[in-house]
């Protein structure tokens, strides 16, 4: 793998911005402002504009070897060996907090490392974290920023009405694309990988990351699948029962760019091809024991807590249009949500600040 050729993030044509960008970042703003508004007209209370139900949330640690090769060795993150604490989330895709397991769609995991040492952000450097984000789709239907703003608002105009829905869809060259996020397989949340989607720098070069549960038991449960029969809670349930009798382990891996053509950065609706690009462990993600439907954890992330990808390293960068739209949207929804809960958001230093009761 150390004689592969590796496209170094800053090389020319990695990022182009299309004209008119700015103007779509905005309108998505938009979009999320007028849905926040209409959920607190609804519940009294706003939750993210994505990923709104919880299944459960879980302390780790993140750990990372000290015998990478050397183009693995990327990042203060992954240059030597650490231990780093996590807290993490499980979560499904849709903004609604209630919406039914049984239905089909992606499913979300979210990493707050604590203890990274490096130069951050500026979002981050109050607050010195690595957030890290996943979805358990390997490509993002939410293209671009013109993308995002078009389908956002259609799922939103038809809300359950799917035929209404793909008839507008039917209309557009990806509708095949944008169908598929309600086909989605439900698996038991253990045995499901997770994906960023989105192309992010990683030191010298660029990546795609990902999690892969890698314990003999997770592997096994991907054949558990939700079934109409199922309670509409059922994901919580089963994960409950999981890390209250079980350890968790994920691998931690990582997809090197060497070519552009094949692995773009502007379009995260193409998946690299894992064959030609192959994945590589970098680190391991180890969750002990625990309860992971604790209520105060619940309640707190859900009220509290931000997850940004541009909240951590300069050397992890976020790149393509999905992250711009994500650096702008992010903090105009938690600003909203902010002023609509009355609720301030806690941006913390060691996983002690996170409570369990």
């Amino acid at each position: 793998m150390a004689t592969r050729e590796h496209i170094r993030w800053n090389s020319q044509g990695v990022e182009k911005i299309p004209e008119g960008e700015a103007d779509d970042i905005q309108a998505v703003v938009e979009i999320f402002n007028g849905l926040h508004q209409a959920m607190f007209q609804m519940n009294g209370h706003v939750m993210s504009g994505t990923h709104g139900r919880s299944h459960g949330v879980v302390k780790g640690t993140f750990i990372v070897p000290g015998n990478l090769p050397g183009h693995l060795k990327q990042t203060e993150l992954f240059a030597q060996a650490g231990e780093y604490p996590a807290v993490c989330r499980y979560s499904s895709a849709l903004p609604d907090p209630n919406v039914d397991d049984r239905i089909p769609q992606p499913r979300g995991f979210a990493i707050k490392l604590f203890g990274v040492k490096g130069e951050m952000f500026q979002e981050g450097r109050d607050s010195p974290t690595q957030d890290i984000e996943f979805n358990s789709t390997p490509i993002l239907d939410l293209a671009n920023a013109k993308t995002a703003k078009e389908i956002i608002a259609l799922r939103l105009k038809h809300g359950a009405d799917l035929v209404g829905l793909y008839k507008d869809f039917d209309a557009r060259p990806d509708a095949e694309l944008h169908k598929s996020q309600d086909q989605i397989r439900s698996t038991h949340l253990e045995a499901t990988r997770q994906y960023s989607q989105t192309a992010y720098r990683f030191g010298d070069y660029i990546m795609k990351y990902s999690l892969v549960p890698s314990s003999k038991m997770q592997r096994e449960l991907y054949k558990q699948t939700v079934q109409s029969s199922d309670t509409q809670d059922v994901l919580r349930h089963w994960l409950r029962d999981f890390h209250l009798h079980n350890e968790a382990e994920y691998e931690f891996q990582v997809q090197l760019c060497e070519n552009l053509e094949d692995q773009p950065i502007e379009d995260a609706s193409k998946e690299w091809d894992a064959e030609k690009y192959p994945w590589e462990t970098v680190a391991k993600l180890v969750i002990p024991k625990q309860d992971s439907y604790n209520p105060i954890r619940k309640k707190f992330w859900e009220d509290h807590i931000v997850i940004n990808p541009w909240h951590g390293l300069v050397s992890l960068q976020p790149l393509g249009g999905s992250n711009r739209v994500r650096r702008v949207v992010y903090p105009a929804s938690r600003a909203m949500r902010k002023k609509l809960n009355e609720l301030e958001p806690v941006h913390l230093k060691t996983i002690e600040d996170f409570p369990d009761a």
